[in-house]
């Protein structure tokens, strides 16, 4: 396996289950942060520790491609890994990544008055019945009561409204806000809300919200089958983005500053700390990927809690996906973080999120103590 460990200068499971016009023009491309050079990383560093652990986890799952990025509260790139041919500019399916920058999106949708939280599908869809009072709250922490799965989802021939509007017809599997169920159509029904109040497609929306401003490429968006690279009239808004890291490290770097970097601002302080907070604790924990791993995690809005307080708000958020692409932060240790992979089951020894998950956390206390944390 050919391993390269590189510092930066400027400090020293399946696929759904995880995958799962009338407004101005584009906003102008921001101004972001100056790139930085890399250099060999000196033996004997306190990041030695990390580059072994994942050369080691990667060699004994048998992983030959796949790369790891870590950022500064500052956004520097502090420490970099890449495993085999993966390299921080090789775009690849997210899968669940996908859902914590949906969030955004939905956030500043909602910053610019044109959701709230308490939007219900009554209001903005028409629904009726007891699917009526679903709101927006409910649907961005999964825990609609909607089965969280539907065969549209994964249809490249129709838009997302008729995916929804299929999605609609399902009955309830539970009272709005009494069940957590992880899964696609949640999102999917979230942003046809957005839809429908911005009078723009989802992939529009998500390129005038984010993509541009923040300079990235058209290649930058969500399909229906992200690993085929196929259909954008019906996006798989719960996973189906594709992005490099180098890519993926600016649509994270504002979720970790809260919607404030490079001189933009998307959502609101208020709903980036309630992503944070599980809105409904004493939920029935149905359908839970991060549990059947063995981790106690709940969830917030489109964000996994990695704390044991997740009623009162966590420091650190992650959002993993079914090919092992894994981003989370850690605002409490001033940094955050990419696993970059696209793995199938047959790429990996005990399962692909398995490997990114287990690997993620076991790092966690490995980075602390380079940062000097």
């Amino acid at each position: 396996m050919n391993a390269m460990v590189r510092a930066v200068s400027g400090a020293a499971v399946g696929f759904l289950l995880w995958a799962c016009g009338g407004a101005s023009g584009p906003a102008p491309e921001a101004e972001l942060p100056p790139a930085v050079t890399s250099q060999t990383l000196d033996a004997g560093t306190a990041w030695n520790a990390v580059g072994a652990m994942v050369t080691s986890r990667a060699a004994a799952a048998g992983v030959t491609s796949m790369g790891l990025a870590i950022y500064d509260a500052q956004d520097r790139k502090v420490y970099e890994q890449m495993v085999g041919d993966f390299t921080p500019d090789t775009r690849v399916a997210l899968a669940s990544a996908s859902k914590l920058v949906s969030g955004t999106v939905l956030f500043d949708v909602i910053r610019q008055g044109l959701l709230s939280l308490d939007s219900t599908t009554g209001q903005v869809l028409g629904w009726t019945g007891d699917k009526a009072n679903i709101t927006l709250r409910h649907l961005l922490s999964f825990t609609s009561g909607m089965e969280p799965s539907n065969p549209c989802t994964t249809r490249v021939g129709i838009t997302l409204a008729e995916c929804v509007a299929q999605i609609a017809t399902v009955p309830q599997k539970a009272p709005p806000g009494t069940r957590f169920d992880y899964g696609s159509t949640h999102l999917q029904v979230a942003a046809r809300m957005a839809e429908v109040v911005t009078g723009k497609t989802w992939n529009t929306l998500f390129a005038q919200t984010l993509a541009t401003p923040l300079g990235l490429p058209s290649g930058v968006t969500y399909y229906t089958a992200p690993t085929q690279q196929l259909g954008t009239t019906n996006p798989l808004v719960a996973g189906g983005l594709r992005a490099s890291m180098n890519e993926y490290a600016k649509l994270l770097a504002l979720v970790y500053h809260r919607g404030r970097y490079a001189g933009l601002e998307k959502g609101t302080l208020a709903l980036f700390a309630l992503q944070t907070r599980e809105p409904y604790p004493s939920v029935v924990v149905g359908n839970s990927p991060y549990q059947e791993l063995g981790y106690p995690y709940r969830y917030g809005l489109t964000a996994w809690l990695e704390c044991t307080t997740p009623a009162t708000g966590c420091d650190s958020i992650s959002s993993p996906g079914a090919f092992g692409w894994t981003p989370w932060l850690d605002r409490s240790a001033n940094y955050y973080a990419i696993l970059g992979m696209q793995l199938a089951g047959s790429d990996t020894t005990g399962g692909v999120v398995a490997f990114s998950v287990d690997l993620e956390n076991d790092l966690k206390p490995l980075i602390n103590t380079a940062l000097g944390n």
